[in-house]
């Protein structure tokens, strides 16, 4: 069990970091064709909207929170009067309710996917399992909720983010960090490390190519005959 442990928690880490970041650079340099979001709009653009609203404002503040939650040293938010406890509580209401936007936005893509025959014909096998993972890594996020708030005392939030820490530094004993926590979060861990060795091999690259560039671009001037 401890090897097991290691492995997922030690090794798998590093693993999905590097597929992640190679299989993406790979991909663009050899099939830029297939770098694209694959909207299904054109042929149905009935709860698109809506679905994708929900889903994007969801997941990029669950990805802000978690990023900064568990990156933060306990002396940063110390220092700003934030106790563990306290950041326990707001991590699981903003968990909650950003959670729960996005889990409403994904189920209603996932709907649309496997219920219009048009989109499903057209969908690839990566596509459905892509989805499905993420819808179950949302459930999963918002089943640990409650065993956060049971344990107030942020004990279970300080060894995730010490995990992480070490994972991120480079520093060894990462995996021992965690052992002892709830079978839930560390299958919400390893399932989130999955979906970044897949990242690569799915339409989720279209994340690197964010249009950002749109905010500052000046307006174009259509001007009539």
């Amino acid at each position: 069990m401890n090897y097991l442990n290691t492995l997922l928690f030690g090794y798998y880490p590093y693993i999905a970091i590097t597929v992640f970041f190679v299989g993406s650079v790979a991909r663009y340099d050899r099939d830029q064709y297939s770098w694209r979001t694959g909207s299904s709009q054109l042929l149905r653009a009935k709860e698109l909207r809506l679905g994708s609203n929900l889903f994007h404002i969801g997941i990029l503040l669950l990805f802000v929170g978690h990023f900064v939650g568990l990156l933060t040293p306990p002396d940063v938010y110390h220092a700003l009067g934030i106790s563990t406890s306290a950041k326990q509580i707001l991590a699981v209401l903003a968990g909650g309710i950003f959670g729960g936007i996005c889990l409403r936005g994904i189920a209603i893509l996932i709907r649309r996917r496997l219920t219009d025959a048009r989109i499903r014909a057209t969908s690839s096998r990566m596509d459905i399992v892509i989805l499905l993972l993420i819808g179950a890594q949302l459930v999963l996020g918002l089943l640990t909720l409650p065993i956060s708030l049971y344990h107030y005392d942020g004990a279970n939030m300080l060894l995730l983010s010490e995990w992480a820490q070490r994972i991120v530094t480079l520093r060894g004993g990462a995996a021992d960090q965690i052992s002892s926590i709830g079978f839930i979060f560390k299958l919400h861990l390893v399932l989130g490390m999955t979906l970044f060795v897949l990242f690569p091999f799915s339409r989720l690259v279209h994340v690197w190519s964010v249009p950002l560039g749109y905010i500052s671009r000046p307006y174009q001037i259509v001007r009539k005959r």
